[in-house]
């Protein structure tokens, strides 16, 4: 390794595995190569670049495994350029694409190159992306060819995903999708709710939006994950199954003792429904609309518990954007607004600014954010973590750092979320992706320099 590829960054704060320490890590190349005490000046010192990063936390670089980027077909909403620079603002060096709202949905292998064709076409990953794919009641017999193209495990609904072109699944489709994701070792991911009152009257006032879309429909959709589970693992397989954004606390019990039994069921949850509460969100405020919704603070402060005590394990985002007009930001029209929360780049001074009130470490939240979310996504030996021989990924973070967020800072591409006027604790200064500084003080650094992660070819 040249004298030139090699770095050494310095920081009294470093959150690892082990703890936080005052450590100096040498980066070589891409790579963490060793982690040395502070104030090491070794040979090496002598010609490596040396970052000292003072009081500044030196944590792992985040790794969001629920983005909707929606390209290509939907790039109005979002896409694979403005999603990566906001990622990057915020820390995250790693984002898993979800197979929906892009257009044609990630169901068949021609879909999934489709996609990867626009990334190679030109430089828009700013930070690294893999790839969900999807199950649906039509592609089952695609899904095993899917599996073999470097998906990193697949989604389905159990209710209308909002998209004609993405159908749901029934039970028995859903046996036949996780039959072959156990086979193939890799998680099948499930948007539980059942489709609620198609008669549900829904009106401006929040509070009607959150009674069409009770708690029991996702607590009768999860049942629904675990039955079909124990199916599937008395076929003498072992199915991997995640229940994404997790809203409803009532379905808390059954995932505890689902785990308990030794079924290989995780559940993740989003800054959204841990920061935000039914009682407070303004009637006519579409931005606040997402599926599930978000719910009560009695039921917020139960996720809480559940973190806390690792039923859920991971926290990310579901960014989920669309253009202005079909949020209906005007009219406050809550039945026809698409349901989705903005806010990539801000989840982990969200996190971070009501955890830390609640006892929980930057060692809690780097496992929360980073490690575990990696070790899903089939990257745990590889990110997620300050340890040596990983990539040198990390976000250099001010915890102490105190703002409102603004429309002003958003990086992704319409500029609404529902956290513009939140008060805030903790500011991304850097993000390292691959032993290079690619964010640092809201400047972009260098070109984009993402990779796509294929399974099988990390």
């Amino acid at each position: 390794m040249s004298e030139s590829n090699i770095k050494a960054l310095r920081s009294r704060r470093v959150i690892t595995p082990n703890g936080e320490i005052a450590a100096t890590i040498i980066v070589a190349g891409e790579r963490i190569e060793s982690i040395e005490s502070h104030d090491y000046d070794g040979n090496l010192l002598i010609n490596a670049e040396l970052v000292d990063l003072g009081n500044n936390v030196l944590m792992p670089g985040l790794v969001d495994t629920h983005v909707h980027i929606n390209e290509p077909g939907r790039t109005d909403w979002e896409g694979f350029d403005t999603a990566t620079h906001a990622a990057c603002a915020g820390g995250i060096t790693t984002l898993v694409d979800m197979p929906l709202n892009c257009s044609p949905v990630t169901t068949t292998v021609d879909a999934l190159n489709i996609k990867l064709n626009e990334i190679t076409d030109g430089k828009k990953l700013w930070v690294d992306c893999g790839f969900w794919g999807g199950i649906t009641s039509d592609n089952l017999d695609d899904l095993e060819a899917l599996t073999e193209a470097g998906i990193l495990g697949a989604k389905s609904f159990t209710c209308h995903s909002g998209l004609d072109e993405f159908p749901s699944v029934n039970e028995a489709q859903m046996k036949q999708g996780m039959r072959i994701m156990a086979r193939a070792q890799l998680p099948y991911l499930v948007h539980a709710e059942m489709d609620g009152n198609p008669d549900a009257i829904i009106d401006h006032s929040y509070q009607s939006f959150l009674d069409s879309r009770p708690k029991s429909l996702e607590n009768n959709a999860i049942a629904m994950v675990v039955r079909v589970m124990r199916e599937i693992k008395a076929e003498g397989l072992e199915p991997l199954a995640h229940i994404v954004h997790l809203s409803s606390a009532e379905a808390l019990p059954l995932i505890r003792a689902a785990q308990q039994e030794g079924l290989q069921l995780t559940a993740e949850t989003c800054p959204h429904y841990l920061t935000l509460n039914s009682e407070a969100i303004p009637d006519g405020k579409t931005v606040f609309k997402c599926c599930p919704p978000i719910r009560e603070d009695h039921n917020r402060q139960l996720l809480w518990a559940a973190i806390e005590d690792g039923t859920i394990s991971k926290v990310v985002s579901d960014h989920s954007p669309c253009t202005p007009q079909l949020k209906h930001i005007d009219s406050g029209d809550l039945e026809a607004a698409w349901g989705g929360i903005s806010a990539l780049q801000f989840g982990l001074p969200l996190i971070w600014s009501e955890g830390r009130t609640r006892g929980f470490s930057l060692v809690d939240i780097a496992r929360l954010m980073c490690s575990k979310p990696a070790e899903f996504a089939s990257m745990g030996h590889l990110k997620g973590s300050i340890e040596v021989g990983k990539l040198a990924d990390f976000c250099v973070f001010d915890d102490t750092a105190a703002y409102v967020i603004s429309t002003e800072m958003i990086k992704h591409k319409h500029k609404i979320s529902p956290y513009v006027g939140t008060a805030v604790r903790g500011s991304i200064i850097e993000t390292w992706l691959r032993g290079e500084c690619i964010y640092r003080d809201d400047n972009y650094l260098g070109e984009a320099s993402g990779q796509h992660l294929l399974k099988g070819s990390f």
